[in-house]
């Protein structure tokens, strides 16, 4: 037994602990969605030692909604207004990111290299939640699905991470901060009364995001809510640096603690076939990430973080905290959440019935 194991009392000390340096450590390295890269670090870590720690539902939707609020402040009216006017380029860019996704895995499936359907419902690019309760309906390993959706997030957010990280470094200009700058950072606060409603708002969304349960409820409901206080109304959105660090270990510890042992043990097989699956996933989105440069003439980081095949909510982290088109960024991930909350699961299972009755055949 693991000295964590023998220990529960210190389960809670240790995740904060570790979290804490590891963050330390990333946002002293400039690395963009440091404290999310390294609370999600920790949380891995620990619970691959038995770590027996969850995150209290109430508090990841806090952190979903404040997550959803610092999305909603880059999407302006005139994004939202280029949106509408080149609706072909957007919809054809999230198309094509979740039918790579699709036909990754519906090759995997073919060749046999994962059991059952897993391979479809594993790549799915979004609605981790939604394609785990679907998957066991059509023959596939809930928890190998599950595994590979967290999985591919938590690589998609470190890679692009690093990616920005080092791109930024190449520039001229881009030093990181010093820790006492960005100290005074996250505990500026430039309108008490903004951030007083803002955090009011982040508050009965997430109540109202568990209370309607739906799929992608508590990402959607306080985003509508936040686009329409900071672009139809006399307020701003404020988030200030502590609800922030918040939601960020929220959501690092979310994705990180999914990671235990037994999971880890059951996945360990085919721990090879599901890297090299996500790694075809992330090279198919640089592909994609080249024809919008090319095509469309976007900047080269906010095409792969347009085109990342991870969480919105993770990229969302990462682009505000990097010298790219945020608005642009968050616009593209949003229109494919939307298109894989809608068809995602309709097109994953027509991929299962059509290969299973070609195999009855």
């Amino acid at each position: 037994m693991s000295f964590f194991r023998l220990q529960p009392r210190l389960h809670g000390p240790a995740l904060l602990l570790c979290s804490a340096l590891a963050s330390a450590v990333f946002l002293l390295m400039g690395v963009p969605a440091g404290m999310l890269l390294g609370c999600m670090l920790a949380a891995v870590l620990l619970a691959t030692q038995d770590m027996n720690v969850r995150v209290p539902a109430p508090l990841f939707a806090i952190g979903q909604s404040v997550i959803a609020c610092l999305m909603a402040r880059s999407l302006h009216v005139e994004v939202l207004h280029r949106v509408a006017g080149e609706w072909p380029l957007f919809l054809g860019i999230a198309f094509s990111v979740m039918a790579a996704s699709a036909l990754l895995g519906f090759w995997l499936m073919r060749s046999g290299l994962l059991p059952g359907s897993t391979a479809i419902w594993g790549l799915a690019p979004g609605a981790a939640s939604a394609m785990v309760l679907m998957a066991g309906d059509f023959g596939a390993d809930t928890r190998l699905v599950a595994f590979m959706q967290y999985l591919r997030v938590a690589m998609v957010t470190a890679i692009a991470s690093l990616v920005v990280h080092f791109a930024a470094d190449a520039s001229p200009g881009q030093a990181a901060a010093g820790w006492d700058v960005q100290l005074a950072h996250w505990l500026h606060i430039q309108s008490p009364l903004h951030a007083g409603l803002t955090l009011a708002l982040v508050l009965a969304a997430a109540w109202l995001g568990r209370t309607l349960a739906f799929p992608g409820g508590p990402l959607l409901i306080p985003m509508v809510l936040a686009l329409a206080m900071d672009n139809f109304s006399p307020w701003k959105l404020e988030l200030p640096g502590p609800l922030l660090a918040l939601a960020y270990a929220a959501l690092g510890w979310g994705i990180g603690l999914r990671f235990n042992r037994a999971i880890l043990e059951h996945a360990w097989r085919v721990l090879p076939r599901v890297l090299v699956a996500i790694f075809a996933l992330i090279v198919l989105g640089l592909v994609i990430a080249g024809s919008l440069m090319f095509f469309a003439g976007v900047a080269p980081l906010t095409a792969y973080l347009s085109t990342s095949p991870g969480g919105a909510d993770s990229v969302a982290v990462i682009a505000v905290g990097s010298a790219v088109d945020a608005g642009f960024v968050m616009a593209m991930q949003m229109v494919r959440f939307f298109m894989v909350l809608l068809l995602g699961p309709r097109l994953s299972r027509w991929l299962v019935q059509r290969l299973s009755a070609r195999t009855a055949a």
